[in-house]
């Protein structure tokens, strides 16, 4: 099945469910169209125009059989009571049109009770025949309004009423299913692993109860461990920063005589050691920030004027943009982007649109292949193992999990003059205004 075949299938279960639903309708009511012609209506028609014909034939033998001053009053009998006219005056009239599948019929057994082809023929807006009796010939006339059953027409009866039917059956039914699951889908994509989520009702069938009650187990024991991964984490990352004090304090006191370059190196790994505390806290206080109106622009000039290097800012669109963000989280996020643009690209340029920021810089890039890992911890390229450019490898991670507590979307893509784009969408829940 091509890419396009896929596009154009119903995206909801209740529009799938209705389209199945609605073919296999169509499909039942043509063959039962189909069957009800070959089985009831081709043989109910065959009947009624042997019938007809019969009463053609008989009436002619009859008139032929009274005695002449008798059938003046059989000719108005009938006129009155069948609607047939019985006359020995004959006329010369055209020959019937093609019409009905009835009258094919009725022609094909008139045919075969007298031994002769027999015409249709048509005038004053009757129906007539030819018919040699007992030495008389007649001609007999009968109502035009004669119809068959017509099957194209039962046809779309039976299928605009039977896809009516079984729409808003489907509709009664699947809407009962699909609500559930739609209310399961909308809480599945905005669970951030927080606590305030609200439970699903568990009520409706067995299984969409216990779809439901599963839902919300399976929420809470995610937030509980989410949570306490956050207190475990903001806890010794708190307390890990009194012995690192004391470490300081000591290296502070060592003797004059202490190698300079053995000093500088505890220095080093000591700082190394803070800042992995600092990132460890930042992230366990970012997860849980509320989100806050803020003035776009001051707020990302103010993070630029913290870097050493100049970085470009161009912002589109309208000149003030005010958006619901966690201050501290965002903050986080878009100063490690930039330092990761300083330190691995060269010129960088930050691009603020509506609900959007872009960080692009000319370095060498990301490889395809990597741009999912950087986001994992610990992970790191080799061109960036370096005293240099190392790091931690927390810094994209730590993004990574702040923009998926506040809803947001982070995602890497290639610069068209060669470099590296990281773009990041901060309007899942909020909206700029």
């Amino acid at each position: 099945m091509t890419e396009t075949t896929l596009r154009r299938r119903p995206a909801t279960l209740l529009a799938r469910t209705n389209f199945i639903l609605g073919v296999s309708a169509m499909l039942i009511a043509a063959i039962a169209t189909l069957a009800l012609y070959t089985f009831v209506i081709d043989p109910i028609s065959a009947h009624s125009a042997d019938d007809e014909a019969a009463l053609l034939v008989l009436s002619a033998k009859t008139w032929v059989e009274l005695p002449p001053d008798s059938r003046p009053y059989f000719e108005l009998e009938m006129a009155e009571s069948h609607d047939l006219i019985i006359s020995e005056a004959r006329q010369e009239l055209p020959l019937m049109e093609e019409g009905p599948i009835y009258f094919d019929l009725l022609e094909e057994s008139l045919s075969a009770r007298l031994g002769e082809p027999i015409s249709l023929l048509t005038g004053d807006g009757l129906l007539w025949i030819d018919v040699r009796m007992g030495g008389h010939d007649l001609q007999i006339g009968f109502s035009a309004d004669r119809q068959d059953i017509q099957p194209l027409f039962g046809a779309v009866v039976i299928v605009g009423l039977g896809a009516a039917i079984v729409f808003f059956t489907s509709l009664f039914v699947v809407q009962r299913i699909a609500r559930p699951l739609v209310k399961v889908a909308q809480q599945a994509e905005h669970f951030r692993g927080t606590k305030d989520i609200e439970p699903l009702p568990e009520t409706g069938p067995r299984e969409l109860a216990s779809l439901a009650r599963n839902f919300n187990i399976m929420a809470k024991e995610i937030s509980v461990l989410l949570a306490n991964r956050t207190t475990l984490l903001a806890g010794i990352s708190h307390d890990l920063r009194t012995p690192l004090t004391r470490m300081r304090l000591a290296l502070a006191l060592l003797p004059e005589n202490v190698d300079e370059k053995l000093v500088e190196r505890f220095e080093r790994n000591l700082e190394s050691m803070d800042e992995l505390i600092g990132d460890a806290l930042r992230f366990a206080r970012g997860t849980h920030e509320k989100p806050q109106e803020i003035e776009l622009i001051p707020f990302i000039e103010e993070i630029l004027a913290s870097f050493d290097q100049t970085v470009a800012f161009h912002h589109h669109g309208v000149a003030q943009q005010r958006a619901l963000v966690a201050p501290s989280a965002f903050r986080r996020v878009l100063m490690n982007l930039i330092s990761n643009g300083v330190l691995h690209g060269g010129k960088v340029c930050v691009e603020l649109s509506k609900g959007r920021v872009q960080v692009v810089d000319d370095g060498p890039g990301i490889p395809l292949e990597s741009r999912a890992e950087v986001f994992q911890p610990f992970f790191r390229l080799d061109r960036s193992r370096s005293s240099v450019t190392g790091g931690s490898g927390l810094g994209l991670a730590i993004v990574s999990q702040l923009c998926q507590a506040h809803g947001w979307q982070i995602g890497i893509d290639d610069n068209p003059v060669g470099g590296t784009v990281v773009w990041l969408h901060f309007l899942h829940d909020q909206e700029t205004i």
